[in-house]
This record gives C-alpha cells, sequence and structure tokens, in this order.
C-alpha cells in the first residue's frame, strides 16, 4: 500500500462473468448495442450495492480511489453539506462525492459530458442535479466542444494534439472489449452559470477530474460569486499542472493536503 492508501479491488465476480461473455461473443459493430451492454453492467453492480447497503453493509459504497472518500472526512466531516462533482462518470465508478450523498446527506450538483454517462449519473444519483455538458472558461465562445468518448478517460477532442494520440489516451479505457471509442458535440457551459441556475448554493466540497482541463473548468467559475469552501483537483503532473491551478485559484485559497498521487485539496482561506 502507498502513502495514498489502496489503488481500486480487482473486478468483482460479475464483472468478471461479463468479461467473458464479452470475449465469447463475436465483436460488436454498433454502438447502441454496446451501450446496452455496459448499461446491464452497471446496473448488475447498482443492484448487488443497493441490496448490500440495505442490510448494513457499506463495503461496495465507498468507490473512490485510494480512499479520497474517507480522507476527506479529515477535513469535511459534516452532514448535509453541498458538492459539486465535474466528471462526474456514471455517478458511480471512481465518484469523490457518492458516499457523502448516500450516507452523509449532502446534496449537490454532478456535470458530466458524455450523453450515455449523463444518463447512467441521473439513475445512480436521483438526489443531485445531473447536468449534461462541458465546463469551459469564462472567455469560451464557443456554443459545443467536442468529446471523445473513453469511459473515465473521457477528453476534449485534440486536447491530446493529433487525432491518433487522442485515440492512443482513450484506449486504455475499455476494459471488457464492449464498448469503443466515439466522438460526440456537447453544450458547453461554465460552472458559473450552472450554479446560477441551481441558486447560488454555498459550495462545501468542488471536485475536478476532467482529464487535464481542471485550469479552463476553473477559469468559468467567477470566484467572487462562487468560491467553494473546498476544492479538490486532479493533477496529472504536479510540478507542471499545481502553479497553473494554483495561478487561477489565486490568493484566495491555499493548499492543504495532497490526497493521493494525483489528487491536490486546497482550502478557502
Amino acid at each position: 500500500m502507498s502513502e495514498f492508501g489502496e489503488a481500486p479491488a480487482q473486478p468483482s465476480s460479475v464483472r468478471a462473468r461479463l468479461t467473458r461473455l464479452a470475449f465469447a461473443v463475436p465483436p460488436l459493430r454498433w454502438r447502441p448495442v454496446r451501450e446496452r451492454y455496459a448499461h446491464m453492467r452497471r446496473a448488475t453492480g447498482r443492484r448487488r450495492r443497493r441490496a448490500a447497503e440495505a442490510r448494513g453493509d457499506h463495503s461496495l459504497s465507498r468507490p473512490a480511489l485510494y480512499e479520497i472518500d474517507r480522507k476527506l472526512d479529515r477535513h469535511l466531516d459534516l452532514d448535509g453539506g453541498f458538492f459539486v462533482e465535474a466528471g462526474a462518470n456514471d455517478g458511480f465508478e471512481q465518484s469523490n462525492t457518492y458516499w457523502l450523498e448516500r450516507f452523509r446527506g449532502w446534496r449537490g450538483v454532478l456535470v458530466e459530458a458524455i450523453p450515455q454517462l449523463h444518463r447512467e449519473a441521473v439513475i445512480e444519483r436521483p438526489g443531485a442535479r445531473v447536468f449534461n455538458c462541458a465546463l469551459v472558461a469564462a472567455d469560451n465562445r464557443e456554443d459545443v466542444v467536442t468529446m471523445r468518448y473513453g469511459g473515465l478517460m473521457s477528453i476534449v477532442a485534440g486536447s491530446h494534439g493529433s487525432d491518433a494520440d487522442d485515440r492512443e489516451y482513450v484506449k486504455h479505457a475499455f476494459q471488457l472489449g464492449m464498448e469503443t471509442e466515439y466522438v460526440v458535440d456537447v453544450p458547453a457551459r461554465t460552472l458559473s452559470s450552472i450554479l446560477d441556475e441551481v441558486g447560488s448554493p454555498e459550495v462545501d466540497l468542488l471536485s475536478l477530474d476532467v482529464e487535464g482541463f481542471e485550469a479552463d473548468v476553473l477559469r468559468g467559475l467567477d470566484l467572487s460569486r462562487h468560491a467553494p469552501r473546498f476544492v479538490l483537483v486532479e493533477i496529472h503532473d504536479m510540478e507542471a499542472g499545481r502553479p497553473l491551478i494554483e495561478g487561477v485559484l489565486g490568493e484566495r485559497y491555499e493548499p492543504v493536503e495532497q490526497l493521493s498521487p494525483m489528487d491536490m485539496l486546497y482550502r478557502r482561506r
């Protein structure tokens, strides 16, 4: 175990059976069919997890990597807070806010750009407002953003240079062989526009995991009106990335703790 805790557990037996099924059938040519298999896998995991939760067993309900959801208790040990999680994926897998919503009475906002993942998040997180858009900087002039689907590693198309480089980045995301990468246009919005829409609540935790676009997302947050108490930012390269993030956050925030090899927690001064 590293100083940051354990990486994710090995896939469950249910997922292992679905993996064998994936390789037993011929390659699927149509994306809708692949999406149905992915939906079935998520639905199976959700049923098992909800049944365990009903028995008082929460062992399946801590999805955050490196036990980040546990570590946040050191700084956010309260009930009934408000979160914003950008890059929400399906609302559960690797979520930093699932536990807070399910067991600490938190409410909040999820933002997910990929439509199929947005639909899953709506099912998974009925207590949250779930927005289907890509978050952009305040000076963005485009109405849409082209995304390349890569599951937990979905990216803005072109963000890694060439089309081939984008494909190389997302190819590792498909573990079951039932999904494939594709591009899709989604609405572009600033984070402050979303917070205005939901009534400009006091945000206790902003969690950002948008595959390298965290600084752009923060540039779409008007900190004079919407300054979260804590900001958790995924930074792939700490040495190069921290100055960029901290340059956007400015003197209003101070670093508190590095919760994983790629996650830094900041606190509003």
